[in-house]
């Protein structure tokens, strides 16, 4: 029987995740940490048969006898949460024979170089890839986003048995399928504020550009990994360049800013589909670190997992869903409810 021990069940990136593993592979037994009673009771509704343990990322002890107990951890809480990491690399470390380990990064660890210069809105040429481009990869510097944390996940080898791998998702989008979260960032709150001030915007001259992923196919490699995991390692790489890029291409910030404005103007709840160019300073008082979520580049080649387990995404591209999206948030806000009173003669 194959024990796995999972945090973050009750976030997106999670419940997305786990329900995918637990729909691939009902035999496995479960173990998922959650904070509360309330989200607790969500997700032994949705999955009756996972065991739940209650508490958070830093309860030491707790973490240290549950990833003791488990074949294998994955990581979908905080990404960043050096004292959890280390504590979960602990109980694995007890474990009889080598145990598994999966964190969950994110590309925003791509950022660095405009972040270094300060370069807002612009585009750039610039790829990682997760193969020929390995090596680079696993040493940027160490002031970049995640960085910290996947270090320790790296350089886990070095003093344990534990075989560990990062998965490192881009922007990621589409409707989870888990519990509790069920939305994601990005492309949802530009939507959001888009709607909220009546007009689009891009960050300077809107050329920055990102890798994407709707959350079905990440999901997707998550259960490849674990099972490479499950059946002793597999044919997935583990330590020093057990990393994983997970994207279907790319796409312009600005090119999405404007089909987010064209969709909210023509379903009228926006008067014009120009759009304006803030500075990063007023994308940042829009939505925290929006400078970096909206204006920054991280563009990323996933060639490992479609090389080594044959992962290939199949879900339709960002694009494709803005007019969902657009209107999951008019729904959100009232927008759309409001709109149709209106137009009932109710308002």
């Amino acid at each position: 029987m194959v024990k796995i021990f999972v945090q973050g069940i009750t976030g997106y990136i999670g419940g997305d995740g786990f329900y995918a593993l637990a729909t691939a592979h009902p035999e496995y037994e479960y173990t998922a940490l959650v904070r509360t009673t309330d989200k607790g009771a969500k997700v032994a509704a949705q999955f009756p048969s996972v065991r739940l343990v209650y508490g958070g990322l830093d309860d030491h002890d707790l973490l240290v006898e549950e990833a003791s107990k488990a074949d294998i951890v994955i990581n979908w809480a905080d990404a960043d949460h050096e004292g959890n990491i280390k504590a979960l690399l602990e109980g694995l470390a007890k474990h009889s024979s080598p145990g598994y380990f999966i964190q969950t990064s994110g590309t925003g660890i791509l950022m660095y170089p405009d972040m270094q210069t300060k370069t807002f809105g612009e585009g750039s040429n610039k790829v990682f890839d997760d193969w020929e481009g390995i090596n680079e990869v696993t040493s940027i510097p160490d002031f970049a986003p995640h960085r910290g944390a996947d270090k320790l996940v790296i350089e886990a080898h070095k003093t344990s048995a534990t075989k560990t791998a990062v998965v490192c998702p881009p922007c990621i989008y589409g409707t989870g399928r888990g519990a509790v979260n069920t939305r994601s960032i990005q492309i949802y709150d530009l939507a959001k504020i888009v709607l909220e001030r009546g007009a689009g915007f891009t960050i300077g001259k809107g050329l920055s550009q990102w890798s994407q992923i709707h959350v079905h196919d990440l999901s997707d490699a998550y259960v490849k990994l674990v099972e490479a995991a499950a059946a002793g390692g597999g044919n997935a790489t583990w330590g020093a360049e057990g990393y994983y890029f997970t994207e279907n291409g790319d796409f312009e910030w600005g090119q999405m800013s404007k089909a987010v404005t064209e969709e909210a103007h023509k379903r009228g709840w926006i008067k014009s589909t120009d759009l304006d160019s803030v500075t990063p300073d007023e994308a940042n008082q829009l939505r925290g670190f929006g400078a970096y979520l909206w204006g920054v580049n991280s563009k990323s080649k996933a060639i490992r997992a479609r090389k080594l387990f044959g992962w290939e995404p199949t879900q339709p591209l960002m694009i494709d869903l803005v007019p969902s999206i657009v209107e999951g948030e008019a729904k959100a806000l009232g927008i759309l409810k409001s709109h149709a009173a209106e137009a009932a003669g109710d308002a």
